[in-house]
Parts: C-alpha cells; sequence; structure tokens
C-alpha cells in the first residue's frame, strides 16, 4: 500500500460537499464551439452531500455504493479520484463513500461539488499539494460547475462559469423548493427560443439588484411544475430559478419568516429551509482536518 500522508483519524472525517445557487444568470453569447457565454454569481447553502474517502490497499478507485442510474466509472467522485492519480501519478487507493442530501438533477450542484470535494480532500489526505488552481483547471475537465466548489468562496463567474473572481453578497436564510420534475440542461441551452444576447452588466449592477435568469423563460414553459413552485413562493418573497433548475429559491430577511415560509410549503413541496453561505463549508472542514493531521 502506498504511504498515508495523514493519519487514520483525518481519513475518518466526513468531508461537506455543499449546494450552490445562481444568484443570477444572463447569457451573453455563445463560443464557436457551442459552449453559452454567461455571466453568474454562485454562492453556497449549508445542504451538503458528505463524503468518507477510505485508504484500500489495491491500487484502484470505487465506490462503497453506487447511485442509482449511475454507472461506478460515470461517477463523478470516482471521475474526479481517478483524474487526480493520473495527473499526479499517486499509487494508492480509496473507496469513496458519499452520503446524498442534495436532490440530484435540481440544478444544486451535486454532482460537481461532490467532484470538487473529492479533488480537494484526497489532494490533502494523499499529501499531494496542489494548488487550488491546479485544482480548478482539473475539475474545469469534469464540468463547469466544478472549478466555483474547488474555488471555495461565493463568486461572481464568466466564460462558461470558470472565470470566477470573489463577491460577498448577504448571507440570507432561504428557502428552496425542488419540483417533481428533471430540467435537461441540454434542452434548455439547445432551445430556440433561449435569450442568448443579454448586455453585459458589471457585478456593481447585479449589487444594485439586477439578478435576471435568462433560463426562467424556457424553464417555466417546458415544465409546468416549475412555474407553480414560483407562484407558490412568490406568496412570501421574490422567487427565483438557480441555474436551470428545477430547484428554485427565495431568500429571506430574517430566519423566522424563511421558517414560516418553510412551514408553510412542506406539506406540498419537497423544501430545504437553509443559510446562505459565502466560504464553502469544504474549507473549514480543511482546515479542521489539517489541524489534526
Amino acid at each position: 500500500m502506498a504511504e498515508m500522508h495523514t493519519n487514520l483519524s483525518a481519513w475518518a472525517e466526513k468531508w461537506p460537499a455543499p449546494a450552490k445557487l445562481n444568484l443570477m444568470l444572463r447569457i451573453i453569447g455563445r463560443r464557436a464551439d457551442g459552449y453559452h457565454l454567461l455571466q453568474t454569481v454562485f454562492q453556497f447553502i449549508d445542504l451538503c452531500d458528505w463524503i468518507t474517502f477510505h485508504p484500500i490497499c489495491e491500487d484502484r478507485v470505487s465506490l462503497f455504493r453506487t447511485l442509482p442510474g449511475v454507472a461506478e466509472s460515470d461517477d463523478l467522485t470516482v471521475r474526479a479520484a481517478r483524474l487526480l492519480k493520473a495527473e499526479t501519478g499517486y499509487a494508492g487507493g480509496v473507496a469513496i463513500e458519499v452520503e446524498k442530501k442534495l436532490p440530484m438533477g435540481g440544478g444544486l450542484g451535486g454532482g460537481s461539488s461532490d467532484a470538487a470535494t473529492t479533488l480537494v480532500a484526497l489532494n490533502h489526505l494523499w499529501g499531494l499539494g496542489l494548488p487550488i488552481k491546479r485544482l480548478m483547471h482539473l475539475g474545469l475537465r469534469l464540468g463547469a460547475d466544478v472549478p466555483v466548489f474547488v474555488f471555495g468562496q461565493a463568486a461572481w463567474g464568466e466564460g462558461v462559469g470558470e472565470l470566477l473572481e470573489p463577491i460577498r453578497v448577504p448571507e440570507c436564510w432561504t428557502v428552496v423548493i425542488r419540483p417533481d420534475c428533471h430540467v435537461n440542461t441540454g434542452e434548455i441551452f439547445s432551445d430556440k427560443n433561449l435569450t442568448r444576447d443579454s448586455k453585459s452588466i458589471k457585478m456593481a449592477d447585479f449589487i444594485a439588484g439586477q439578478c435576471q435568469n435568462d433560463c426562467l423563460d424556457v424553464v417555466g414553459r417546458r415544465y409546468k411544475a416549475v412555474g407553480e413552485a414560483l407562484i407558490a413562493l412568490s406568496e412570501f418573497a421574490q422567487g427565483r430559478l438557480t441555474g436551470t433548475g428545477a430547484c428554485v429559491f427565495a431568500q429571506f430577511n430574517s430566519e423566522q419568516s424563511a421558517k414560516s415560509a418553510y412551514q408553510a410549503l412542506a406539506g406540498k413541496w419537497q423544501c430545504y429551509l437553509v443559510k446562505g453561505l459565502n466560504e464553502s463549508p469544504l474549507y473549514a472542514k480543511l482546515r479542521a482536518v489539517k489541524n489534526i493531521s
């Protein structure tokens, strides 16, 4: 077995893979390869998947259990660990245990966040010492949303979402609704009616209140449940779509007002009462683990 670079207590830790919200999403153009050019704002929320990494004697990467409908070789945690091994030549193995709390296909970034947590955690546990920027570049090879989870800070994003600049936004109490539908992101971005020529704005414009999501009209037309969830939220606060959905959310000025809305909605909808975070809990965990390693 390859030398372990951290003690067993560090390996026993559960690592958070938080969800994100897109507080704004503008499509300002399209690249020659078909990818859309975006302006967006990412913020984390305190709803997380939890991942435990177990060192194994064999030189391989595996899962404790596969997710329904996802082959092990397609799982983003497995792909992330294998990519890290391939890039660094690390000879050890790992079994990855994922405790899913984030809804799949909801636009909260669960798979991308799981991949980012795998890159950051194994970089430490395997003693690889890769800088965050290198991990972000590796993450981009796995998906456009992976870099922001490696970045670990609320961010203004451009390009396909990988050009990131830190931003500080209010850490609001938030209610998230997961409608009973799965939005196909590819279908949304290929829809002929999708807005692709929004005017580029500045960070100050967003802070002043420009928070549109250019995918909303297309998603609302294709998925009735998303529109119904937004109507339900609008009784309490401004309902907004995260990414291409399906999840929608509303931010509140106080914990109590958010709780009241959550309690009123939870009987009909799959809801989450969460707190916005400008720093990913992944890095709080990394600091704590470094103190015990």
